[in-house]
């Protein structure tokens, strides 16, 4: 037990730059906290202490602001750095180095007694608010960007954005199972939408020049450095 203890302090270390000392990490990370209330309840649930497994679920769920329900199964570095508001629900599985931030929600999407929440796979980083639903699975060293909502798998080494979650793959990004880098960097991000519709303004913009302005539809510009003009739309 406090050899577990001590690998969820140093994965803590590993991952959050604000965490200064092992001290500090043991008193002031509530995900920890949840994590190991977790450990107890779901001990209990699996013997049959179902009751009392929910009770030691809620307990924790109003110190800590996180709910994990007590038949989930969590992996070993489980990371949910500031926690507030995520939700991990009664079938969820989640893998190995897995890293979770705020507002999270794994859901279900089924009212039978089945399998209804997500498996999450080794080593998948998932940003602030995203929501993954249904019994899908998040392949290994995945990314979901912030908000994204997820409804459908994923493959392994994907990049999921948007509403609902486009799925991106990353080609030759696979890690080591005990890799806990974390390389969720939202600026770079895919924008799948955005992109496919500047290409084809892009292209637009080439076939108006072809008829030399004959259609006497107005342009329709592609951003420039990114930037969309009020010109450009009717506001």
């Amino acid at each position: 037990m406090f050899e577990q203890i001590r690998n969820d302090v140093r994965s803590v270390l590993e991952r959050d730059p604000a965490a200064r000392n092992a001290l500090e990490v043991f008193f002031c990370y509530p995900g920890l906290h949840a994590i190991w209330a977790h450990r107890l309840a779901h001990a209990l649930w699996q013997n049959g202490w179902k009751f009392p497994a929910r009770l030691i679920s809620q307990f924790s769920r109003s110190l800590t602001g996180i709910e994990i329900h007590p038949g989930a199964t969590l992996g070993q570095n489980f990371f949910i750095d500031h926690g507030m508001g995520v939700v991990i629900g009664e079938t969820a599985e989640v893998g190995k180095n897995v890293t979770m931030y705020h507002g999270v929600t794994l859901g279900g999407t089924s009212l039978h007694r089945t399998k209804r929440h997500p498996t999450i796979e080794d080593n998948v980083v998932i940003g602030a608010g995203a929501k993954i639903l249904g019994a899908i699975t998040i392949g290994a060293n995945s990314r979901v960007g912030a908000n994204a909502v997820v409804v459908k798998s994923a493959p392994a080494n994907s990049v999921i954005v948007g509403v609902p979650g486009q799925i991106v793959v990353r080609e030759g990004r696979s890690r080591p199972a005990n890799e806990t880098v974390v390389d969720l960097e939202h600026g770079k991000l895919p924008d799948t939408i955005g992109e496919t519709l500047v290409a084809l303004i892009a292209h637009v913009e080439q076939l108006e020049k072809r008829l030399a302005g004959e259609t006497g539809v107005p342009d329709l510009h592609a951003p420039q450095d990114g930037v969309w003009h009020g010109s450009d739309f009717s506001i």
